[in-house]
Formats: C-alpha cells, structure tokens, sequence
C-alpha cells in the first residue's frame, strides 16, 4: 500500500470524507484519516454529524414524534389507539441501525473512489520540501506524507466550568441521545439548537423538560417575528423555557441538583434526573500536535484560515468546525469540496450569506439570509412579506398549520435579502430561498413561479406574493 499522497485528509466528518471523495473524482491520490469508532471497536467515519449529531438526533426526532402522534394526533383522523407503549431499547437500536448505515456508506464510497481509508488518529509529524509527514495512530502506527494536507477535525461538546460530562447524569450530546429511560425531570442548560431539538425528543416521549437559557431573548439569533412564534408553539406543547437565567451551583448525585438565579433575580433550585448541557462547542485540535509543523490557532483555540480555508502553512487547508464560521454539517461539506477543487486548480465556491440554518423540532425552524433585526441595524430599507400556514390547504389537509414564511426583500430593487420559516418541512422549503438567493433572485421572482397545488411550498410563493401585499389567499 502507498504511503504517498497528493492529499491527506485528517478527519472523517461530512467536511473531511466529502473533501476527500471530491479530491478523488479529481484524479488526485488521496488518504483520509479517522478515528470514529463504532461499538465494536470498528471503523465509524461520519463524525460527529452521524455519529452522536445530526443523523441520530433526526432518527429520534423521528421516531419520537411518531409517538406524540400516536399519543395525540391520531384521533383526529380518524385512527384510535389503545394500549399505546414505548419500547425505548427498539426506537434506541433503529437510531444505531440508521448511523451504521451511513457509516457503512462512507466506507463504500471511500472504495468506490479509491480513497485510501486510515482507522486512527491523524498528526503531523514534521514538515519538508516535499509535504508533510503524517502518522496515522490505530491499532498500529503508519506514517504517511502528503503534499497537501485538509483539517477536518471538528468540534467538541462546550462543558460548563467544574460541571465535566459524565454521560450518565450530566450529558452532552453524545449521552443525550442514549438515555436508557425517559426522565421524569430533564433538564437543559442552553436553548440553541441541540437543547431545543433533544428537549423535544424527551418531552414527546413524557419527560418534564425545562431549559434554562442565559440569554435574554429566545432564539436571539432567529428573525424576531419567527422566534416568538416558536417560543409560542414550544409553550404551547409543555416545553418550559426559562430566559436570562444564571446559572449557579450543579451537584450530582442520584439526581443532580442545579442552583439558578432568574431573570428577576429569584434564587432557584432545581431538581433532574438528568441533565443536558449543551451551552455551544469548541473546536477539536486534542492530538493533531500543530506545533510539529508551526500550524497557527487563533485566539479561541480555533485554526486560522483565510477566506478560502489556508492556512499559515503552505499547502495546509481546514474545514468546518475547526474554522471560522457557522459549525454545520452541510457548511463543512461545501468548504470541503471548495478546497479539493482549489488544490485541483480549480475555483472553490462557498457563499456565507447564502447558508441555510434549520432546527428540527416540531414545527421546524429554518432560514437563509438577514432578519429583520439585522437589516434594521444595517440601515436597510426592506419591505417584508409573510404567509401564514392555517391558509395553506395542504397543511390542513396534513393537521400541522403551525407557522408561517416569512420573505425580506430590498425595498429598492425587490433582491431577496432573507426568507425565515417556522412550520411543517421548514427544513425542505428552505431551499427554494437558497437557490432564489444563490442566483439574487427577487420576491417577484418567486411569486410569478407557479407551485404545486397543493402543497406546503405555495406558502413560500404567498409570502413572496405578501411583499407587495398581494397575496391571493391571505
């Protein structure tokens, strides 16, 4: 087996096995490393995303809320339900078969692309006029040289001070998605995205869930108008936000006890069978040895880069979480595939402004572009157009008129400058908005485009229609 490379990818994450796969297609020879290990001590390529993040977390979102509808929801359409029961071990073990699945897919398309696949963990060694040396440390130790080296390395759980995850009572992500019993009391520190979305999933499935959130304002980085009404909707379905909370002292012991100050100042104690902690991540260099080569870390711990993922070192690139900008899945992907192209010589593309953020909870969040508050801070003058979906025929006929889109458009010239959704499949319809934006499409634009009758996407052609406040069934 070679040990030459033209490009040695360190990490098997959705940023680091789709650069590696794309650099292949690209007639380069190519090494991936990854430590990722399934239950078995096997190879487990996917990263965080399919490991302990976005795959499992949807598999239960899922399979929770197929419970809460059968629970709650059936009746309505006629479809009774007696004896209703949660094997918990089952819905836990389809969540493992769907992961297994996508790892076992990485694997193959590392084969059909001849990806030369590495189980271990990726550091660097030295550096010379030919590249980089590398060892990939497993159950043995190879060394491997490259001339172009992708960091993909991704990210861990942020734990709050003194408070270390045990993953049994104090969780991270990775222990939220394998509780062995429904708490009767979770609880959640932060109300982003991962607390948001496990917080549903246990709440369905009959927990008591609270979630304390230090900052002010829900959802604060969300369109105003969107984020009210989710926070309306969550309370609506018994999730219990607390915000401008400080949190104090947190003891574990058979429960775990967390000492929190509100909003009005009040002292509080609270008590958890369980506790998720999911205050934001930090980037994931333990091992990598960057000062081997000189590699540069800003002041955050995060790799420096350029706008177009160098780094300070010749011929040393870095993607996703481990850099700059927003920690997603599909951001990493595409900053992947960026640099493969650019190392081919090629022209990279990644568009900032055009990268859709999507929560999975019921109903789901998702947006692309600036918000109000933004465009307001900036001094631009938008005109705003929404569209409710309790008017939308295919979300009565489906039971979910939660919600609504919501289009920001240049008062001047009518550019999208931002689409926000909360409702049924926001995760889906938010890319017609992408691809609006990607090509500086108008809210004209969607509006004279003709949309499937019916179907949950006329609502985005209503609220591109409501811009110039002419929607026809609002």
């Amino acid at each position: 087996m070679s040990t030459n490379f033209d490009v040695i990818v360190i990490g098997g994450g959705p940023g680091g096995y789709i650069a590696a796969i794309r650099a292949a297609q690209l007639g380069l020879s190519v090494a991936c490393i990854d430590e990722w290990k399934n239950d078995k001590g096997g190879p487990a390529p996917g990263g965080t995303c399919t490991n302990v993040g976005c795959i499992p977390s949807k598999a239960l979102l899922q399979s929770s809320e197929h419970f809460d509808h059968a629970a709650h929801g059936f009746a309505e359409h006629g479809i009774e339900v007696k004896g209703l029961k949660l094997n918990l071990a089952q819905m836990l073990g389809r969540k493992d078969t769907v992961v297994k699945q996508n790892n076992d897919g990485i694997l193959y398309l590392f084969k059909k692309n001849k990806v030369t696949f590495f189980h271990g963990r990726g550091a660097f060694v030295k550096a010379d006029a030919d590249g980089y040396e590398i060892s990939a440390t497993g159950k043995n130790t190879e060394t491997l040289k490259g001339k172009h080296i992708i960091l993909a390395t991704g990210s861990n759980p942020r734990a709050l001070p003194q408070v270390p995850f045990d993953e049994e009572l104090i969780l991270s992500n990775t222990g939220a998605l394998a509780i062995d019993a429904v708490p009767k009391k979770l609880g959640v520190i932060g109300a982003g995205v991962i607390g948001l979305e496990m917080g549903s999933v246990w709440r369905r499935l009959g927990a008591e869930v609270t979630i304390l959130e230090a900052l002010p304002a829900f959802l604060g980085a969300v369109d105003h108008q969107i984020a009210a009404e989710a926070q309306k909707l969550f309370a609506k379905q018994g999730l219990t936000v607390e915000l401008g909370v400080k949190i104090g002292e947190i003891k574990a012991g058979k429960a775990v006890s967390v000492h929190y100050t509100d909003a009005a100042g009040k002292d509080h104690e609270a008590q958890f069978d369980r506790l998720i902690v999911s205050i934001g991540r930090v980037p994931n260099t333990i091992g990598l040895q960057p000062e081997a080569v000189g590699l540069a870390l800003d002041e955050r711990g995060f790799i420096a880069v350029d706008d177009h993922c160098r780094s300070n070192l010749p011929n040393v690139w870095a993607v996703g979480d481990v850099v700059r900008g927003p920690m997603l899945a599909h951001k990493a992907e595409e900053e992947g595939v960026a640099v493969a192209e650019r190392i081919a010589g090629k022209h990279g593309h990644v568009n900032f402004n055009t990268i859709p953020w999507v929560i999975y909870t019921s109903p789901e969040i998702a947006w692309v572009g600036k918000n109000e508050q933004q465009l307001q801070a900036e001094g631009v003058a938008y005109n705003a157009g929404t569209f409710p979906f309790m008017a939308n025929g295919r979300a009565r006929a489906l039971g979910d008129t939660s919600g609504m889109v919501k289009f920001l458009a240049d008062a001047r010239t009518d550019e999208i400058l931002g689409v926000h959704i909360v409702g049924p499949m926001a995760s889906e319809l938010i890319a017609e908005a992408v691809v609006a934006m990607e090509f500086r499409a108008s809210a004209e634009d969607i509006a004279r485009i003709c949309h499937a009758h019916p179907s949950l996407s006329e609502a985005t052609k209503e609220a591109a229609l409501a811009v110039d406040k002419r929607a026809l069934n609002f």
